[in-house]
């Protein structure tokens, strides 16, 4: 599962209430009161021992806690108003209460922590917001509890775990989505009806692509845009896994490229020179849509829902390409909708090493417990189980009784008549759902999801399940080995950092609308000399530290 991925970084006012907490939480809290031995005192003390030894037991106890989505986008639904949250509001007594970000998570935080209300889950994205609340005092370590509660070790696993841990070599994140295989949904969408029109002609290198596109352009004109490369850059960018074998678009996410046991520097690199120099010309023929920098998701499902697109590539491009594909059915019934590609490479490149997208261990975001709540172990009581089959299965498919019945051997869902029958009422229940998928566990979602697939016709079956069974899955690289790269934003790392992806951002601009190669190498040039002086060897030096050590936990 891939989701969009956001980053939020706290302002020097927020750093300098941290500073103020530390000098407060050093205060001396020690008491004289003498320990209540009264015999209900006695029982309460008998019940805390016996849960630190056998651990909480979750729907014996009523479990209340607050809930904040550290995004602007983010709006959670009202917990137990949905068929999934209520059967565990009700079977598991727990109740989560939603902290709205109010479409401004940094100053949303920023408040909490200066009011000392902080909410008792914050879910946000791991790196320098988890590190300066933790170094505040603010965050609870899981590492007692992992022996109590089975699926964070299970599922998760020790490696990742390990990559999971702060400095002081503590766990304090939940991970969401994370994995141990492949996932992701990267790649190449064409529409089928533009496709058989001309032919169905050879898709299969980037040469085939120049001539498709122009074919395009030629027959339909203005009215069909020959190639969308969907927001943010991300169809152009993972153009890049196609010109040389093993070269993912991850290296363009990091601004850096291994060259044996060092991250070196992306602007002089061949690989990402000749997929600049491509691009543009593309771009200079107008067979890129020449909004490509700036345009929003919604002009690319407008173009897209009303079969307008002949190629389309994105990081997720699945989630438009599966309504896309109903909805042009729905309108023509003889229309053949989308469909995936294999991606796209240059001639001489093995097929079977392109990675338009990648995937990692730790998944997308984390959940971090505070110390505002009293009893913090029975909320990663919670999440364990959330994680673990059950959860997974009720929060993903609703519970048991509603549209499934029993289990199959590898405890997927056996689904029942309704399924079938009332498919606008279970797309509305999993996409409510979605939005309370914090932890989610990707192995025991997506083989189950995809083994469940296979049982139903073809008329039955997803569309995107398909394409990632049969293409996306088996082309995203992995790059566990890459995570943890981004330094604090106000180290002196973090700043470098910041002004390399200004400097990214900008040639990119300027070497897509460049009036030719010479010109794009020119820009690139210029891009090296001011990444240079702006200390990027110093920031690839912190990178490749971290990615050292990386390997080295992978490979234990």
């Amino acid at each position: 599962m891939n989701k969009m991925n956001k980053s939020f970084k706290f302002s020097l006012a927020v750093i300098f209430v941290f500073t103020i907490i530390l000098t407060g939480c050093s205060k001396d809290s020690g008491s004289n009161e003498k320990p209540n031995t009264s015999p209900a005192a006695t029982n309460v003390n008998k019940g805390k021992d016996n849960e630190e030894e056998k651990g909480f037991v979750l729907g014996e106890t009523p479990v209340d806690f607050t809930f904040y989505g550290h995004y602007d986008w983010y709006t959670m639904y009202p917990w137990g108003e949905d068929a999934a949250t209520a059967w565990i509001k009700e079977n598991k007594k727990v109740t989560v209460t939603s902290i709205p970000s109010g479409n401004n998570a940094e100053q949303k935080l920023s408040t909490m922590i200066a009011s000392k209300s902080l909410p008792d889950v914050i879910w946000l994205e791991r790196g320098s917001d988890v590190e300066k609340l933790r170094e505040a005092g603010m965050l609870v370590p899981f590492d007692d509890w992992l022996d109590k509660y089975p699926n964070m070790k299970k599922w998760v696993g020790e490696s990742t775990i390990d990559l999971l841990r702060s400095p002081d070599g503590k766990l304090y994140q939940f991970p969401n989505w994370y994995t141990t295989q492949p996932n992701g949904n990267s790649g190449y969408v064409v529409n089928k009806r533009i496709y058989e029109e001309l032919g169905s002609p050879k898709l299969e290198t980037f040469d085939d692509l120049y001539s498709y596109l122009k074919m395009v352009k030629e027959k339909y004109g203005s009215s069909v845009t020959p190639f969308d490369p969907g927001i943010e850059r991300q169809g152009i960018e993972l153009m890049v896994s196609g010109f040389a074998n093993d070269f993912p678009k991850t290296y363009i996410s990091q601004l850096a490229v291994p060259e044996n046991d060092k991250l070196t520097s992306l602007f002089v690199n061949p690989v990402f020179r000749e997929m600049m120099v491509f691009a543009n010309k593309l771009f200079q023929e107008k067979l890129i849509t020449h909004d490509a920098l700036t345009q929003t998701e919604d002009q690319v499902k407008e173009r897209m829902y009303s079969d307008r697109v002949a190629v389309f590539a994105a990081s997720t491009p699945t989630e438009i390409a599966a309504l896309a594909d109903s909805l042009v059915k729905e309108s023509n019934p003889n229309h053949p909708g989308y469909m995936m590609i294999w991606p796209l490479h240059k001639e001489g490149v093995d097929k079977n090493k392109v990675w338009p997208g990648d995937w990692a261990s730790v998944g997308w975001n984390v959940s971090v417990i505070t110390t505002n709540h009293k009893n913090p172990e029975h909320i990663f009581a919670f999440l364990d189980w959330y994680t673990g089959e059950e959860g997974q299965r009720t929060i993903f498919w609703g519970p048991e009784g509603l549209y499934w019945e029993g289990t199959n051997e590898e405890g997927g869902p056996l689904f029942n008549d309704r399924y079938f029958s009332e498919s606008a009422k279970v797309a509305e229940l999993m996409n409510t759902t979605n939005n309370f998928q914090w932890n989610g566990n990707t192995v025991f979602i997506d083989t189950r999801k995809a083994a469940i697939e296979l049982t139903f016709p073809e008329e039955k079956r997803n569309w995107e399940t398909r394409w990632q069974t049969e293409i996306t899955w088996k082309t995203q690289f992995n790059a566990s080995a890459f995570v943890n790269l981004h330094p604090f934003p106000d180290s002196d790392e973090g700043i470098i950092e910041q002004k390399i992806e200004d400097i990214y951002t900008e040639s990119f601009s300027k070497a897509l609308y460049a009036k030719n190669e010479e010109e794009v190498i020119k820009i690139l040039d210029k891009a090296e000399a001011d990444a240079q002086k702006a200390g990027y060897e110093k920031l690839l030096a912190f990178q490749t530290k971290i990615w050292q050590e990386n390997l080295k936990l992978l490979s234990q």
